[in-house]
């Protein structure tokens, strides 16, 4: 099942989406302000979907929002994830800070207010703020059913489904800080969509993770970064087990898994996002969004 948020004649609605992603139901929700919210914990409660409130509408028509526009928690992430990406790492500013094997996941939040749609703009703010701005392709994980001290072995019981995130970062702000908070959390910084596919139709601990540099002025897209979520250095089990300890997971909680290798900062010399700039995410079973980077 594919799950959505939009706007469509001055409204907001939240709904369903066929298989193919061509047409969108709308559903009878209480507030759709909230996206995909109700959903959520509707279907874990065992409530079934409401009945739907208009007819269908080609997706085509319609302007999607983020499935979770505004998450009523902080989302969590998970950095330097995949081997390939602390790889890349393993000589820059952050070499001090890379996952040893059978250590801890490295873990931080964004703010709600970074979250935006799958293809709406990301505000650069400009140099006086932060001249490194960076892309992130990432798998998230959304929670379904509540639980603390989640074990490893039952975690994945407790994931609703997957959507799409670019983790969007300052890099110049988290080394300034030395921590990652403030890097990550610009107005923005997180968009996210297309929609929500639930977990019985797609296993997020084995799929594809792509993004496109698409630059200013209309140039071809150039494939900067191809993975797998085999790849992660902590599976999604663990992940669930280790921010679930002494902290009552959500429905609707959000843990962005991380990215793999291929990300401005890892490049030789770095290359940084730029005004007109766009970047394209795609992941095998869910979709595509692409965002156009422009000066606040």
């Amino acid at each position: 099942m594919r799950i959505a948020s939009w706007h469509w004649g001055g409204r907001s609605y939240a709904g369903t989406v066929s298989s193919d992603g061509r047409e969108a139901t709308p559903l009878s929700v209480r507030d759709a302000e909230h996206g995909t919210q109700e959903l959520i914990e509707r279907l874990v409660q065992g409530e079934g979907l409401p009945p739907a409130s208009g007819p269908r509408l080609p997706v085509s028509a319609l302007s999607l929002r983020a499935p979770l526009p505004r998450p009523r928690r902080n989302l969590l992430c998970v950095g330097r994830n995949y081997r390939s990406h602390a790889a890349e790492l393993a000589t820059s500013v952050f070499r001090d800070h890379l996952p040893e094997k059978d250590a801890w996941p490295i873990l931080f939040t964004k703010l709600p207010e970074t979250v935006v749609g799958p293809h709406d703009p990301v505000r650069l703010p400009g140099a006086q703020v932060s001249e490194q701005i960076d892309y992130e392709s990432e798998l998230a994980v959304i929670i379904g059913r509540t639980g603390r001290n989640i074990s490893r072995s039952r975690a994945m019981d407790h994931v609703f489904g997957y959507t799409v995130v670019n983790d969007v970062s300052a890099r110049d702000v988290q080394v300034r800080h030395q921590q990652w908070m403030l890097g990550k959390s610009f107005d923005t910084f997180c968009p996210m969509g297309p929609w929500i596919v639930t977990a019985d139709e797609l296993d997020g601990r084995d799929t594809r993770v792509r993004g496109w540099l698409v630059p200013a002025g209309g140039g071809e897209p150039a494939l900067r970064q191809d993975g797998s979520t085999r790849d992660m250095i902590f599976d999604i089990p663990t992940l669930i087990e280790t921010c679930s300890r002494g902290i009552t997971l959500l429905p609707g909680d959000v843990i962005a898994t991380g990215t793999p290798s291929g990300v401005g900062m890892g490049l030789s010399p770095p290359q940084w996002l730029r005004p007109g700039d766009a970047f394209r995410i795609e992941i095998d079973g869910i979709g595509a969004i692409e965002n156009r980077f422009e000066l606040d």
